[in-house]
């Protein structure tokens, strides 16, 4: 059952559907994310967000603003146990500059009464900096 929650997660994520989201983190849900990492500069977005509120805006109204076509999850992995769930993903999409994006993510989902409460994403930020920016970060 956690599986299907995280998979359909995914789905409304890559939807940008702010209700979709909305319905799937609890109210005050956290995502904390690398700080500095490429999507969050790029976007000047917080890398820890707090509250469902914060999230729907990151994921209906900014991430398609960087990620504007093509956004592909493929899962490679999921472990569950009990209210934790933890998937290995690969995140493709095109970015706004015409660029191709692909990373490779690790997400630890914390269940609170069948909804996300907080997400701990994991990710290689060196090359999604060299794949949004074209360079190493600083």
């Amino acid at each position: 059952m956690s599986h299907s929650i995280i998979q359909n997660a995914f789905q409304a994520l890559a939807g940008n559907d702010p209700d979709r989201i909305s319905a799937i983190f609890t109210e005050d849900a956290e995502w904390l994310s690398p700080p500095g990492n490429a999507t969050a500069v790029a976007l000047e977005a917080p890398s820890h967000m707090v509250g469902r509120k914060a999230i729907v805006r990151f994921f209906a109204e900014d991430f398609p603003r960087l990620f504007v076509r093509d956004v592909a999850v493929t899962f490679h992995g999921t472990h569950t146990d009990g209210e934790r769930v933890t998937t290995e993903a690969t995140m493709a999409a095109t970015l706004a500059d015409g660029g191709h994006y692909s990373n490779d993510y690790c997400f630890v989902f914390e269940l609170r009464d069948e909804l996300i409460h907080r997400v701990r994403e994991y990710v290689d930020t060196a090359r999604g900096h060299r794949m949004i920016f074209g360079e190493p970060p600083r």
